[in-house]
C-alpha cells in the first residue's frame, strides 16, 4: 500500500533528450534537500511535514519518512548512508534507509531546527536553531555542546575544515567557535544584514548568504574580504559545488545566481517559476544542481550552462501571484505565499489560510495547528496589528510562534502589503 500511496502522488517529467528530470511527489514547499555522496540518494524535506528519499537513478521515490510534528526544515546525508532531518517541531531524527521509524532523536533544541552540517569526520552533526543556538552532537550518543551568543535564530551553520563551527544568524553576525576545550574565545564578524544561510568554499573560505541578496566573503581567520550582490530579493538558500567552484543561491523571487568562487563574478542566473526557492544541493559531478521551492518540485539544471532538465510554466496557474502581476503589495507578499493561502478553497498550509483575515481573532482558524503559547495571546487582526506584526517582527509580537522572524522596515511596503491583504483576502 505504501507503495502504491508514493506512485500515486509521484510525477515525472522527462525531457526529450531522455535526460532526468523534475522530481514531484511532496505536498507542499519543498524546504530542504540533500545528496548521497555517490549520487545516487537525495532526501528531501518538506512544509507537509515528511522527507522524502529519492533514487535519482530511476527517478523515483523510494521512501516516505514521516516523523516530525510539524515542517521539516533540513536534511543531510551521513557518511554512513544514514539521513538526518531537522523539523520545525526542535527535533533531529537519524534515519537508516528502508526503516519506518529514526533510529535515533535528538532533542534539546526549544525553537525549530532550520540547518544541519556534517563534522569533516563524520563523527558529529552540528544544527542551527531558533532559539539562538548551536548543538554539536556526537553521533555516539554523548551529549550535545552547547553554542550560544547569537541574539536572534540562527539560519545556518557549517563545518570548517579542522572542524571549527561556523554559524551565520539574523542578528547579522557571522561566528566562528573554537574547538572544544579551547580557551579561546569564539570570533565574531558583524555584518551589513541579516544571514539567512552559511556554506564552505574552496579554500575553506565561508560564504555568509544575506537578506540584502549579497553573498559575504570571509576568510577561515574571520576576516571579511567582499561582497557578491548576487540576487535583488533575500537570499535563503546557499549551495557549493563539491569541488568548491561554483556557488549558487537562491532567493524569494525564484531565481538562482550562480557565482564561480575564484574571481567573484556572477556567471549566469536561473529563472524558475517566480516563487521562492527554499532548497539547493549539488550533485558529485560538480555541475548538476537540483533545488526545490514553493511549487513543490525539485529540479534538475546544469550549472555551468544553465540548461534546466523539464518544461518550466513561468507565472503560469502554479503562480498563486499570477493575476497580480505589478501589485506592489503582492510582490512583498511573495516571501510569504509559501505558508498562506489567500482563498478559502486553497486551505491551511504550514501557516493558516489568510483569508477572511482582517478583524479575525489570532489562532482561530478551524483544522490549524497552533502552538500553544500563540493560543493564549490576545490579538484581532487589523490593518494596524498587521503592519505591527511586520515593524516589530513575528518574534516580538507574537512570542512563540513558528512564524519565520522576517521584519518589513520600510512603512511604505508595510502599507502596500495591508492594502493587497484587504483586497485579496475579503470574503466575496
Amino acid at each position: 500500500m505504501r507503495r502504491l500511496a508514493i506512485a500515486a502522488c509521484l510525477v515525472l517529467s522527462l525531457s526529450p533528450l531522455g535526460v532526468h528530470a523534475q522530481l514531484r511527489g511532496h505536498g507542499g514547499p519543498v524546504r530542504a534537500l540533500a545528496i548521497s555522496p555517490d549520487g545516487e540518494t537525495a532526501v528531501s524535506g518538506s512544509f507537509d511535514e515528511t522527507a522524502i528519499v529519492w533514487s535519482l537513478r530511476r527517478d523515483a521515490a523510494e521512501q516516505v519518512l514521516r516523523f516530525h510534528d510539524g515542517a521539516v526544515n533540513a536534511a543531510l546525508m551521513l557518511k554512513d548512508g544514514r539521513a538526518a532531518t531537522g523539523g520545525e517541531d526542535g527535533r533531529i531524527a537519524i534515519w537508516s534507509i528502508g526503516r519506518e521509524k529514526p533510529d535515533a532523536v535528538l532533542t534539546g533544541h526549544s525553537a525549530p531546527v532550520v540547518a544541519l552540517a556534517l563534522a569533516p569526520d563524520g563523527q558529529s552533526l552540528a544544527t542551527a536553531s531558533w532559539d539562538h543556538t548551536v548543538r554539536v552532537w556526537p553521533l555516539g550518543g554523548d551529549a550535545p555542546r552547547v553554542l550560544e551568543g547569537h541574539a536572534q535564530n540562527v539560519n545556518g551553520v557549517a563545518f570548517l575544515a579542522d572542524g571549527r563551527v561556523v554559524s551565520a544568524g539574523y542578528d547579522a553576525v557571522l561566528r566562528i567557535w573554537p574547538l572544544p576545550n579551547s580557551e579561546e574565545p569564539p570570533q565574531v564578524i558583524a555584518l551589513p544584514a541579516p544571514l539567512n544561510a552559511v556554506a564552505i568554499a574552496q579554500d575553506n573560505e565561508i560564504l555568509a548568504a544575506g537578506a540584502d541578496g549579497r553573498i559575504y566573503f570571509v576568510s577561515s581567520v574571520g576576516k571579511p574580504e567582499n561582497a557578491v550582490e548576487a540576487q535583488p530579493t533575500p537570499i535563503v538558500s546557499l549551495a557549493v559545488s563539491p569541488d568548491g567552484r561554483l556557488i549558487a543561491a537562491s532567493s524569494i523571487r525564484g531565481s538562482i545566481a550562480i557565482i564561480d568562487q575564484a574571481s567573484r563574478m556572477l556567471s549566469r542566473t536561473l529563472v524558475g517559476p517566480g516563487l521562492p526557492v527554499w532548497s539547493l544541493a549539488f550533485l558529485p559531478d560538480n555541475r548538476t544542481l537540483l533545488t526545490g521551492g514553493t511549487d513543490r518540485i525539485i529540479r534538475r539544471w546544469d550549472a555551468q550552462t544553465g540548461e534546466q532538465f523539464g518544461s518550466i510554466a513561468v507565472g503560469g496557474a502554479e503562480d498563486p501571484l499570477a493575476a497580480f502581476a505589478g501589485d506592489h503589495g503582492a510582490e512583498v507578499f511573495r516571501a510569504c505565499v509559501a505558508c498562506h493561502a489567500l482563498k478559502p478553497d486553497q486551505g491551511n498550509r504550514a501557516g493558516p489560510t489568510l483569508y477572511g483575515i482582517f478583524g479575525r481573532h489570532i489562532a482561530s482558524v478551524p483544522g490549524y495547528r497552533y502552538s500553544e503559547a500563540f493560543r493564549h495571546l490576545d490579538i484581532v487582526w487589523t490593518p494596524e496589528t498587521v503592519a505591527k506584526l511586520f515593524e516589530l517582527g513575528p518574534a516580538t509580537f507574537t512570542p512563540g510562534t513558528k512564524m519565520p522572524e522576517q521584519r518589513i522596515g520600510s512603512e511604505e511596503d508595510r502599507a502596500a502589503l495591508v492594502d493587497f491583504l484587504a483586497r485579496a483576502t475579503k470574503p466575496k
